[in-house]
């Protein structure tokens, strides 16, 4: 959520910025200011109402101490008269903060100053390209006729069993997912991350924290009957994990790791873009999360970007780094880097990861501090990366790695897989 005083300071440039996402913020911004000045103008009120009540229970005190009780019982009922509007203009205080919170969360995040408009994918930037892309035979398939040939994934029974996007892994298919999680995470806690399990449903605060809610309630699972929520990702419930807290300067950075099952609706997405493992509602990843200083964020996105980078590179994968546009980013980035993966059998790019900075946005909603040199606690700077999401690094490894003998695993990954060929 952005910072109301941002907002009061920098109108115009809210409203500039807003629109690189595509976001017309001005009758938000205007509403915001105007409700921010009648908060301000009753707060004041009330705190002179409350001060002015004070004042006068202490005068009355002094009345019925100098035996000057009518005096004092003429005071009594100016203070009855000062609670009763004390109460109103509490009330009008809750009332008008509430509708300003209700139109603060509806505004996205500020893109960074470097990022441009842009409205499609199309329109995002390459920054890094790197590997070869494989030539497959005239008798290559894609990865969902590969699962069938190895029996090593299962879409249909997956289908009976809940329905479409929800596969079954078996024998090595489920094995290499297994080896694929294990891998992520033994990288990440050799780059320093501190690994933990977290829940995989989450209350409204923790959604609201890190930005899913209001914004995207129609993509999560929700369990109505005791109002929770499946998580889309780890980054969930770990960037919750210091919800409400002021970490101290020398505590920083903060890195977790973990691996957790993801769930997705998906709503609207279909036809030849959702086959086999390119869209699920239900996926595995391993994430990173870290909680920075504001001054080293930048920094740190640039670390986490090469850390998935290297990742790709033992993977033996074929990848490009795409920074993405204004129109293409989501709710509550500042800055996202894409990973892609080149799929040879499908012969197109397939997203496996976004590594965010969310600067203050996600520790505003959180009260996610820390205490400063001088000692003045201020929001933090969250970031987060996929590294990685398993079905499509799933399926470029099926479907690049096809070979006379079977499917050739990654050198890196045998020790992890405890087998080199699917077949």
């Amino acid at each position: 959520m952005l910072q109301i005083n941002v907002i009061r300071e920098n109108p115009d440039l809210i409203i500039e910025r807003l629109a690189i996402k595509n976001f017309d913020a001005k009758e938000h911004v205007q509403k915001i200011i105007s409700l921010d000045v009648k908060r301000r103008e009753t707060q004041k009120k009330l705190d002179d109402n409350l001060a002015e009540s004070n004042a006068l229970a202490k005068e009355i005190g002094m009345l019925f101490k100098s035996g000057k009780t009518t005096e004092a019982n003429v005071l009594k009922e100016k203070t009855a008269d000062l609670k009763v509007t004390s109460k109103e203009f509490s009330e009008l205080l809750q009332q008008t903060e509430k509708e300003l919170n209700d139109i603060l969360v509806l505004l996205p995040n500020l893109p960074h100053l470097t990022i441009p408009k842009g409205k499609t994918p199309e329109e995002n930037e390459i920054v890094h390209s790197e590997g070869t892309i494989p030539e497959l035979g005239v008798d290559a398939i894609a990865h969902w006729d590969i699962a069938t040939k190895y029996n090593i994934i299962d879409f249909e029974t997956g289908v009976k069993i809940t329905g479409a996007g929800f596969p079954i892994y078996k024998g090595k298919g489920a094995r290499l997912q297994r080896a694929l999680i294990n891998f992520f995470l033994e990288n990440a806690l050799e780059g320093g991350y501190e690994e933990c399990q977290p829940p995989y449903v989450v209350n409204e605060d923790s959604a609201y924290g890190t930005g899913q809610l209001p914004d995207k309630e129609a993509q999560m699972y929700h369990i109505g009957l005791d109002n929770l929520y499946l998580i889309p990702t780890a980054e969930v419930p770990v960037t919750n994990i210091y919800r409400d807290m002021i970490l101290k300067a020398d505590e920083l950075p903060v890195k977790n790791t973990a691996y957790s099952a993801c769930f997705r609706r998906e709503a609207g997405s279909y036809g030849k873009d959702v086959r086999g493992l390119n869209r699920l509602h239900q996926f595995d990843k391993v994430e990173i999360v870290q909680v920075t200083h504001p001054d080293k964020s930048y920094e740190t996105l640039e670390l986490m970007k090469d850390y998935v980078a290297g990742l790709l590179r033992k993977l033996e994968l074929p990848f490009r780094i795409v920074k993405l546009c204004g129109g293409d980013m989501s709710f509550a980035s500042a800055w996202t880097y894409d990973f892609e993966v080149f799929s040879a059998a499908q012969k197109k790019w397939l997203e496996v990861s976004s590594v965010s900075n969310f600067e203050t946005f996600q520790a505003n909603r959180l009260k996610l501090r820390f205490k400063s040199a001088e000692g003045k606690p201020q929001l933090a700077h969250t970031l987060n990366g996929s590294a990685l999401a398993l079905p499509r690094i799933v399926a470029a490894l099926l479907e690049n790695n096809q070979m006379e003998k079977g499917i050739k695993i990654p050198k890196t990954l045998v020790p992890y897989t405890g087998f080199e060929f699917i077949n």
